[in-house]
């Protein structure tokens, strides 16, 4: 499990969804949480990089993840969200569904990932974890935020 907190306790996620999915994802990657708000789009930028936005001064490119995750057309709404994330020192917003609650969850709680071959990617996925009757997809947003995302837009920013 690859989360800031030690791994012999507990750890803090933040939970959110996506279709009918909840995931979670290091509470430590979230700088902020923002509505939905009309992006600048992008020439010649992949579908999934929906544009960037002016955050205090700083441009911040802002990929669908429903749509990079092949998860259906994406709805935008009231209840939509861009989670601000902070990964290795390089700020981006990823659109979800909405956004619940943080969830700590202990060691025992987080199942490993279920493996698939070659038929499906999960690298990016820490594992399941379970708290009463839900269970968060719990994802690793270094590895689901590829280089390649971020070489893509440090390339149109260019």
């Amino acid at each position: 499990m690859q989360v800031a907190q030690d791994i012999n306790s507990a750890a803090a996620f933040l939970a959110f969804t996506m279709g009918q999915e909840e995931y979670g994802l290091d509470i430590i990657k979230v700088q902020e949480i923002r509505g939905y708000v009309a992006v600048t789009r992008l020439a010649n930028a992949p579908d999934y990089l929906k544009g960037v936005i002016n955050l205090r001064r700083v441009i911040v490119p802002v990929i669908d993840m429903r749509i990079k995750l092949g998860l259906g057309p994406p709805v935008y709404d009231q209840f939509t969200i861009v989670i601000v994330l902070n990964i290795k020192g390089n700020v981006m917003g990823m659109v979800v569904d909405s956004v619940s609650d943080v969830t700590t969850l202990t060691l025992e709680q987080i199942r490993p990932a279920p493996t698939f071959g070659n038929a499906i990617d999960t690298g990016y996925l820490i594992g399941l974890g379970t708290v009463d009757q839900r269970m968060l997809i719990l994802v690793d947003i270094e590895k689901l935020m590829t280089s390649d995302d971020i070489s893509v837009i440090h390339k149109l920013a260019a």
